[in-house]
């Protein structure tokens, strides 16, 4: 009977251990100390009230959701349109609000064209967000370009709703340390 006692107790304090787990999980990862490295801790107070969700502030996940990480191009253009000037200026407005966040931005071109001459149009691309970027005051050293052609595209197939989709650049949090080859 003693031991049924103790292995009870046992049991009980495993459970009220595993209770507290997510709680103090949820205060750990609700504090943008994510892919944007901006560490901090939480007292965990606020828990209960924010929702776990959300995407955490200064990530990839919230460039994506909260303001927008690609803007599209026409065909065989490289010039800005202006509804990608205006998600532009959102995402350097949010670069203001994170100065520690850097970005890659990755150009990309449909199918249509050769190997060479998708690099060069998806490159010009980048730059062109990267240009955009820095005369909104971004500084240069935290934008850097890499150019895909048409070899990553986010629909495979070969029409006008599928080519309009590839040619564009993305914006990706550059989560690598110690900066890295860039293609500028």
């Amino acid at each position: 009977m003693r031991l049924k006692i103790i292995a009870l107790c046992f049991a009980g304090f495993a459970l009220v251990a595993c209770e507290s787990t997510p709680e103090n999980a949820g205060s750990a990862s609700g504090t943008g100390a994510g892919m944007a490295g901006s560490g901090g801790g939480g007292s965990g107070a606020g828990v209960s009230s924010q929702p776990l969700s959300g995407p955490r502030p200064g990530t990839q996940e919230d460039l994506t959701v909260n303001v927008g990480d690609r803007v599209f191009f026409d065909l065989d253009r490289f010039d800005l349109r202006a509804d990608a000037r205006a998600i532009l200026d959102r995402q350097a407005a949010w670069l203001r609000t994170y100065p520690n966040v850097a970005l890659v931005i990755e150009g990309h071109a449909d199918e249509r064209g050769t190997r060479e001459y998708n690099l060069a149009l998806a490159e010009r691309r980048a730059n062109s967000v990267r240009s955009y970027l820095t005369a909104l005051g971004v500084s240069p050293s935290r934008v850097s370009i890499v150019s895909f052609g048409k070899e990553r595209p986010v629909d495979p197939r070969s029409n006008e709703d599928a080519w309009s989709q590839n040619r564009r650049a993305v914006s990706v949090v550059d989560t690598r340390t110690g900066g890295g080859a860039r293609l500028n």
